[in-house]
């Protein structure tokens, strides 16, 4: 039986129910609720605007670039594209670069570092695994192209050996 059968007491109650749970929504940060009452179930659920995300996360990939020429000794930033550099280390995957094994931990290398094929430069999360990656080849870090916990694309170069 609905509210239109029960009267206009009914309806009113309804409808104060649904603001109810409106204002719920409101202050709880909640975007859906449901709720069953004397055989009554309402749903009530708002629409969330897309179209403020890529406004928040449009700065991030601006400042990143602008970054990394600090990181990069100028005769390896002179050589133009880096990615065609001998030594460039790139990345395997798209996701979020770290250098060091956890927040507050040593760096896994710096620039001027010694380090041996296998040994782990850095690690990328991605899909919340943490994948290491290792040096391809033995050598001397010469440039550290990306920051701590910087998003990466797949084929950025990451890091110059040589």
């Amino acid at each position: 039986m609905s509210a239109k059968d029960q009267g206009p007491k009914a309806a009113s109650a309804e409808g104060q129910m649904i603001r109810e749970l409106a204002e719920l929504l409101n202050a709880t940060g909640l975007t859906e609720i449901e709720i069953e009452k004397s055989g009554l179930k309402v749903r009530v659920a708002k629409t969330i605007s897309i179209t403020a995300a890529p406004q928040a996360y449009a700065p991030a990939p601006v400042a990143a670039p602008s970054a990394a020429p600090s990181e990069a000794k100028p005769p390896a930033a002179a050589s133009g594209d880096l990615s065609k550099h001998p030594g460039a280390v790139k990345s395997p995957m798209v996701g979020t670069a770290y250098r060091s094994p956890e927040p507050g931990a040593p760096l896994f290398c710096e620039v001027g570092s010694k380090v041996n094929q296998g040994d782990t430069l850095l690690i990328i999360e991605a899909m919340k695994t943490m994948n290491q990656i290792p040096a391809p080849r033995s050598g001397t870090v010469k440039a550290i192209l990306i920051e701590n916990a910087q998003p990466v694309e797949y084929g950025e170069p990451l890091i110059i050996i040589e």
